[in-house]
């Protein structure tokens, strides 16, 4: 028992023990220990524990975190927080820190690197990094091309296991190790033309006399270097596959993407929808100083104000009407809020298809003729449930039946709208995660306090 317990206690503590220690140290003030126990942790973890500090305390931690580890941790960083930190380190320090990323991950930083830093980069390159280097930088970011390891595992396909196993060890020991999430390798002919996949397990159970050709799996279809990003993820979740080769319009192979890379698109995608719906950027830093933060914000508070004002508008057209029936005061933020709601339903799936690429132009005609009977069923519905409740309130008929009216018209607007906006935005160029919310809500804000209080004054004054 005794002996169980130290057992215990001589055990390394949690990565979540580690978080915790790092926090504590931080709130008491002691950096330096602070600092210390940010080297025991993950590169994502250091990155997470920078975030979580005050804008003008991070580089002082920074400073302590080892050279061999920055490269590392800057990919992790959300972009404001990066560009700080890239700026509070020397030019030297820069380039030991990036040398040990790989080809597409330094691509990744190329772009906010000093100048003199990336010239540095590039200079210390053998020519045949400096080829993988530039043929990464020609593709975007949120293409294939960008995510993609140009330092594939290729074998050919008329060759035997045994001269595989051979080629591994020789890749090992000039490389020093074997490419990251080494679980197949590319097969290709002379001309380097893409023709399979050689699975690992086959290559350590099958006889070493086997050859190549006969056990690659040719169903694996590669991917074309310019598909997005996005679809890429879609791939990889739909097909569970743990890495894919990527080959130009003529199918010469390229690189391959693995699911490390896959999983940081899936981040980045969750992340943009959520700050998205807030009109912030995902590279949004929580501890932002307080200007550049109150000014960001402000664009998107000064559209709302625009929206606001139009709607003060519309019900300052029926000021006498509703001074004569204060109930129409009391029952106007009841249709306006329902059809922002049905709209916001139709908005999310609609834009969430589009991501999806679910939704073309095709199928956007059906889609919206469903969005537009739904919005009317559940505008029939809702429509007897306040009418019956505001004649039940008001004692009014010809004001419930104006409500119900005005509540289908404007749950119908919401559907159409919520269909039509992102489609619009999108063919303009917009993302519609992010301008779509507020052009919705103005739609039917206008409409449904038009609608009640127009039917209003017709029918029921």
């Amino acid at each position: 028992m005794t002996s169980g317990n130290n057992s215990l206690s001589n055990a390394e503590p949690s990565r979540e023990g580690l978080l915790e220690s790092f926090h504590a140290a931080y709130e008491h003030g002691d950096m330096q220990r602070a600092g210390q126990l940010l080297e025991s942790l993950h590169p994502s973890e250091i990155a997470d524990a920078l975030e979580a500090i005050p804008w003008d305390q991070r580089p002082a931690l920074w400073e302590q975190v080892d050279t061999s580890h920055k490269g590392e941790v800057l990919l992790q960083l959300r972009d404001e927080v990066r560009q700080q930190l890239i700026e509070s380190t020397g030019e030297d320090e820069l380039l030991m820190a990036v040398q040990s990323l790989e080809m597409d991950e330094l691509a990744d930083l190329d772009a906010i690197l000093p100048i003199p830093v990336v010239d540095s980069m590039v200079r210390a390159m053998d020519a045949q990094s400096r080829r993988r280097y530039e043929a990464v930088r020609e593709w975007a970011a949120d293409t294939a091309g960008g995510l993609m390891d140009v330092d594939a595992a290729v074998v050919r396909s008329d060759v035997t296991m045994r001269s595989v196993i051979r080629y591994l060890r020789q890749l090992r020991a000039r490389e020093k190790q074997l490419p990251e999430h080494l679980d197949s390798l590319v097969v290709v002919d002379r001309d380097n033309n893409y023709l399979g996949m050689l699975m690992l397990s086959d290559l350590v159970s099958l006889d070493p006399e086997t050859p190549v050709n006969d056990s690659m799996l040719t169903g694996i279809r590669p991917i074309r270097v310019e598909t997005s990003a996005e679809r890429v993820m879609r791939l990889f979740e739909d097909q569970d596959l743990l890495s894919a080769p990527v080959v130009d319009e003529s199918g010469k192979l390229l690189g391959r993407i693995t699911v490390d890379d896959v999983m940081d698109v899936m981040r980045d995608t969750a992340e943009h929808e959520v700050m998205s719906r807030a009109g912030l950027s995902p590279g949004t830093d929580i501890f932002a100083p307080v200007l550049p933060t109150a000014v960001r914000r402000a664009v998107w508070l000064g559209v709302n104000l625009v929206n606001a004002f139009i709607a003060a508008w519309v019900i300052g057209l029926f000021e006498d009407s509703i001074d004569k029936v204060v109930a129409l005061a009391v029952f106007m933020p009841v249709v306006a809020s329902m059809g922002g709601v049905a709209g916001t339903q139709t908005l999310t799936l609609v834009t969430r298809g589009l991501a999806l690429e679910q939704v073309r132009r095709n199928n956007a005609r059906r889609l919206l003729l469903r969005e537009i009977a739904s919005g009317l069923l559940n505008g029939f519905f809702w429509s007897v449930v306040v009418a019956i409740v505001a004649i039940a309130w008001t004692g009014d008929v010809r004001l419930g039946v104006v409500f119900g009216v005005a509540l289908v018209i404007n749950l119908l607007t919401g559907a159409m709208a919520g269909t039509l906006v992102p489609l619009v935005l999108q063919r303009l160029g917009i993302d519609p995660a992010l301008a779509g919310g507020v052009v919705l809500i103005a739609a039917t804000d206008v409409v449904g306090f038009l609608s009640f209080l127009g039917l209003a004054t017709l029918f029921v004054l």
